[in-house]
């Protein structure tokens, strides 16, 4: 396993060692110990999550401002472009997005910790992504900013509008969202 640092501080790729032969492929998608050593974090997960999306769909920018979730993302089959915004008022890199494709061919993972709001665009139909979580979902505390808040310009890299939930079309712009002191 690789951990390598993303442009946002405290979000970590994860590149993890596969093993592949004529009979498919072998790799350990975690290791507390391992990821522990390699990126200084002992994350205690409480809580794992598995959506299916069709190519499409935009999920987020979500985050709990209390009990705030540190996650660790991966995409088992189809492909996702994975976004984080650091929402931390008081980081230098506030406001700013970074967005990597997730993959069922590239087997990537992202460590998204506290601070940050998240989401994601299904770039393939039959698209699952599974996430843990180091505390659980509590929706009296879970917040959304607008996905297409013209103040952070994600690109979603998706020709089309995007299909949304009417929480995630309802979201917040950054400039009036709850965020981390």
């Amino acid at each position: 396993m690789q951990v390598k640092p993303t442009p946002l501080p405290g979000v970590l790729l994860i590149e993890p060692r596969v093993f592949g032969d004529s009979r498919g492929f072998f790799y350990e998608s975690f290791n507390a110990r391992r990821f522990r050593e390699l990126s200084g974090i002992d994350a205690g997960f409480v809580q794992d999550n598995h959506s299916k999306s069709n190519r499409g769909v935009l999920r987020g920018l979500h985050y709990q401002i209390r009990h705030a979730q540190g996650k660790l993302v991966r995409v088992t089959r189809g492909a996702v472009l994975d976004v984080v915004v650091d929402i931390r008022r008081h980081s230098p890199t506030f406001g700013q997005w970074h967005g990597i494709e997730l993959s069922e061919e590239n087997k990537l993972q992202l460590w998204i910790p506290p601070g940050f709001a998240h989401g994601f665009s299904v770039l393939a139909d039959d698209t699952e992504f599974l996430y843990k979580t180091t505390d659980y979902w509590m929706p009296e505390h879970e917040r959304c900013i607008l996905w297409n808040d013209p103040a952070i310009g994600i690109d979603w890299r998706l020709p089309v509008a995007p299909i949304l939930s009417e929480k995630d079309r309802q979201g917040t712009p950054l400039a009036q969202a709850e965020v981390f002191e």
